[in-house]
């Protein structure tokens, strides 16, 4: 009998060393699944991001052709604004009098050409004398001293600025107060 519990013995030895090897397979092959489904997680949620920030910026695109797609053609635009501001500005009262529905039409035109700005998110930059020189909005086009002014204070508007949504289409051009003579 003792050869039997030896045999038997060395049996389950065998087994339990063949299990052995098995569950250590068995190991090793979840370790690696698990370090694949790791990296197969890590790859979605980056790629997940990339398409979220792509989508956002997309979008921001989106928005600012919207916003800003029109400035050539509103930059082209403000020579015609100019030459009818300057139209109305040289009428005389006597001029006013002999052609006044001429003069209404062109007023009618600028209007309607203001309107159109403003439905595209174009406003205009209307300085006014005395006001503070802001270069982020006015081009200085001359510097003169002026008495009673201060440096920077505008003395003459020459031309409106317009401003695109919050951009800047064109500059104001202003004449600017140098430190006046004493």
């Amino acid at each position: 009998m003792s050869d039997k519990k030896d045999e038997f013995a060395e049996d389950q030895a065998h087994v339990d060393e063949t299990f052995a090897d098995i569950m250590a397979e068995e190991a090793d092959e979840i370790e690696q699944l698990r370090a694949e489904r790791d990296d197969f997680r890590d790859r979605f949620m980056r790629a997940l991001a990339d398409a979220e920030n792509a989508r956002k910026r997309a979008d921001k695109e989106r928005q600012e052709a919207s916003n800003y797609g029109g400035s050539r053609l509103a930059r082209d635009m403000l020579p015609v604004f100019d030459a009818l501001q300057r139209a109305l500005e040289a009428v005389t009262e006597e001029q006013r009098a002999q052609a006044g529905p001429v003069l209404e039409g062109i007023e009618l035109t600028q209007r309607e050409l203001i309107n159109v700005f403003a439905r595209h998110g174009i406003t205009s930059i209307v300085p006014q004398i005395g006001d503070r020189f802001d270069p982020q909005q006015h081009e200085a086009m001359f510097e003169a001293p002026l008495p009673g002014t201060k440096a920077g204070d505008i003395i003459q508007v020459m031309e409106h600025g317009f401003m695109i949504h919050d951009r800047l289409l064109r500059p104001a051009k202003v004449g600017v107060s140098s430190t006046p003579k004493s």
